[in-house]
């Protein structure tokens, strides 16, 4: 038995005349997403809504992967109806309620408000007067309920349309945001912890996909500190789509800036190599922008004057989703999305092996250009290998 469910946007109908791009990449997205399902859906989009024609014993599935994808405000369980007169839509909307509420039983009393919006404004009735027939006839068929125009238990919802009725009373709340892609590529840098892969989620809600990079140390960082990152990509790529994951050895430009390089400064130096590099292969792949999951003053290499320091190698811009959050907001987030059993894993990362016991807060740039000199001579040779030995893994 088919169903149907009604999608609804929100800030993609704000949009001007490219409204249609929007929404053609949220049906895009919308199809990649059912597309594990174990029977096909058809997916369409008329006057604002988009529709879902699926199999009923997939519903659940069907939800599932709908709320994964950005763009979506509302999920909605539908009844389409042709075009009807008042008596028959009356009819209707009482067998609606019958289906919906009624057909396992006996429900415990519960109160309603019918909310009618009229797109087809030929229709012969108005909101109000349709909102007020249609629930007369409901009280007449189920004297037990009562209508709560302020705080009902159900909204009884109808959307006249001009080719179709749509009756629904299940509102499921989704992620909002924008369609992935409809905001072009960026690189996000990704660690073992918990934040990167929170700010790479945030920042495809805003309709970015992503590519992502990660610094690899063998033998200070095992093979499942690697796997774990692999794990994490898995699983942001539910919500921003396929992930191109770059894959950094990374070993012998920290050993070499270790040796030669103040330690309280080995944090930043780090951080701006792998920036370089980051840009680099953003720029390969067609990225307008790098991700990182800094925020100010977490700790020491993401001071306001570490930040400045490390952005002087970029020309690309650096986004920080979560430069104003918390540890517990990020938490909560992690949690959310399912990265968080994943993210506190024991396996430790390239920057946590290195970091310096008395890291500088507030680096200058001119001693740290002063420091990076010494590694003149060396560092080209060693970046050179860094780039030619980069592992891709398709996500």
């Amino acid at each position: 038995m088919a169903g149907m469910l009604l999608i609804k946007y929100s800030e993609i109908g704000v949009k001007g005349k490219n409204r249609y791009v929007f929404e053609d990449m949220l049906v895009r997205n919308i199809k990649s997403a059912l597309k594990p399902l174990d029977h096909p859906c058809d997916v369409r989009k008329a006057d604002g809504r988009v529709y879902i024609s699926y199999e009923e014993e997939d519903y659940e599935e069907a939800l599932e992967a709908l709320s994964k994808v950005f763009g979506i405000a509302w999920i909605c369980p539908v009844t389409q109806i042709r075009p009807v007169g008042i008596e028959e839509l009356k009819e209707q909307v009482v067998q609606f309620v019958r289906d919906t509420y009624f057909s396992k039983g006996e429900p415990e009393p519960f109160s309603f408000k019918v909310n009618c919006r009229r797109a087809e404004k030929s229709y012969p009735l108005n909101s109000m007067e349709v909102n007020m027939l249609a629930g007369e006839a409901v009280l007449e068929a189920f004297p037990q309920l009562t209508v709560d125009v302020h705080h009902p238990d159900v909204m009884l919802n109808i959307e006249i349309r001009p080719k179709d009725i749509n009756l629904y009373s299940v509102s499921i709340e989704g992620l909002n945001g924008m369609p992935v892609g409809s905001s072009g590529k960026a690189m996000l840098l990704l660690s073992g912890g918990i934040d990167s892969p929170v700010a790479g989620y945030l920042i495809s809600k805003r309709g970015v996909s992503l590519d992502a990079v990660y610094f690899h140390a063998p033998p200070y960082t095992s093979e499942r500190a690697k796997q774990k990152v692999v794990d994490l990509a898995k699983i942001i790529s539910a919500y921003t789509g396929p992930v191109k994951l770059h894959i950094v050895n990374f070993t012998e430009i920290q050993m070499k800036i270790y040796e030669v390089c103040p330690h309280d400064e080995l944090t930043i130096i780090m951080r701006r190599y792998m920036m370089k590099i980051a840009q680099e292969l953003a720029e390969k792949e067609g990225c307008l922008g790098l991700v990182t999951g800094e925020s100010i003053g977490q700790v020491a290499s993401q001071t306001m004057q570490s930040m400045l320091v490390t952005n002087e190698v970029c020309h690309l811009p650096v986004y920080r989703p979560l430069c104003a959050f918390d540890k517990l907001d990020i938490v909560a987030i992690s949690e959310k999305i399912g990265a968080y059993e994943t993210s506190i894993l024991p396996y430790e990362d390239c920057c946590t092996i290195f970091v310096a016991k008395h890291p500088v807060t507030k680096p200058k740039l001119d001693r740290i250009l002063r420091s990076e000199r010494k590694l003149e001579g060396v560092m080209k040779e060693l970046y050179q290998k860094a780039m030619e030995t980069v592992e891709v893994i398709e996500i």
